[in-house]
């Protein structure tokens, strides 16, 4: 069974697939960075100098101990910025893979036949003349 382990997980797709997660990650994290730390300031003061991260919905005030409740919407719109960040960026990464590859997938011209394919293709035609 230790042997069937060790060959699903050094498996090509298993490697890969981890590395993707790894990389998805760290490109999630710098993409958060830039919508919290780049985007949402000048967005904020766009719109009067609102920190869309204190944007909220009161339900429940604080009282004694109790924390307040609330909905914190500001937060959503932040993440839906980052979707939105990070799909555009995968967008414009799988143009480019798949403009790379339909780049290496144009056939070459075919080659022009030889001399012997030549020679070949007349007497095959002379052949079918004599045989009408």
């Amino acid at each position: 069974m230790l042997q069937e382990f060790k060959k699903f997980i050094l498996r090509g797709n298993v490697v890969e697939l981890a590395i993707a997660v790894i990389i998805g990650t760290a490109f999630g994290r710098i993409t958060t960075s830039l919508v919290n730390d780049v985007l949402m300031p000048i967005l904020g003061i766009f719109v009067g100098g609102i920190n869309f991260t204190d944007l909220k919905i009161v339900i429940k005030e604080a009282y004694g101990e109790t924390a307040e409740l609330a909905l914190y919407y500001g937060n959503f719109i932040q993440s839906i910025i980052d979707f939105l960040i990070i799909g555009f960026a995968l967008f414009l990464i799988i143009k480019l893979i798949n403009s790379m590859h339909r780049k290496k997938k144009e056939p070459d011209a075919p080659p022009a036949p030889s001399k012997e394919e030549i020679l070949l293709e007349e007497i095959r035609d002379i052949l079918k003349e004599r045989s009408l």
